[in-house]
């Protein structure tokens, strides 16, 4: 099996500058391709302990950033799409859904901690840059919401194909 299937994020960068560009970027829409997430990371900040947490998330449609919500003050979220197009659903704490939107290239949505939300990609190689508050720490930093189906998990093609239908009957 190709090793990129079973990352979750490429390795941090090093240098004091980084630049991306196309080649980086399709590079990044590969790599998602090939992974069994259909999702692939790259950060940008150099380390975990950074103040402000960066980084570019490659998703294909059929995979989704499953409900969570982000507990801690400070623990906003801020989504750029660069490229494809986005799915931003916004629950109310049972599951119901409160409001959802679709995001284009351009697009920016900023949601504040406790507030459930999840993503699903609507076009190939879709692209988000996200931005949160560091330094990571992955026990605190989100709490998956427990009436949403883990990844890949019995259910969660169901979840995801109902989720893409909500933005295909908006159109």
């Amino acid at each position: 099996m190709n090793y990129r299937g079973l990352m979750r994020a490429l390795p941090s960068p090093v240098d004091d500058v980084v630049f991306y560009d196309t080649s980086e970027l399709t590079d990044l829409t590969t790599q998602a391709q090939e992974s069994s997430r259909a999702r692939m990371m790259q950060p940008i900040q150099r380390s975990t302990d950074a103040p402000v947490q960066r980084l570019l998330n490659a998703i294909q449609p059929g995979s989704y950033v499953r409900p969570h919500m982000h507990p801690t003050a400070g623990g906003s979220e801020t989504i750029i799409v660069m490229q494809g197009r986005l799915g931003v659903m916004i629950y109310e704490p049972d599951g119901g859904l409160r409001q959802h939107y679709l995001l284009e290239p351009g697009c920016v949505i900023d949601i504040e901690p406790g507030v459930w939300h999840g993503m699903v990609a609507l076009a190939p190689d879709t692209i988000i840059a996200e931005f949160k508050k560091g330094p990571y720490d992955a026990r605190r930093d989100k709490e998956f919401a427990p009436w949403s189906p883990e990844e890949g998990a019995e259910g969660a093609q169901a979840f995801i194909q109902d989720l893409e239908l909500l933005y295909r009957s908006s159109e």
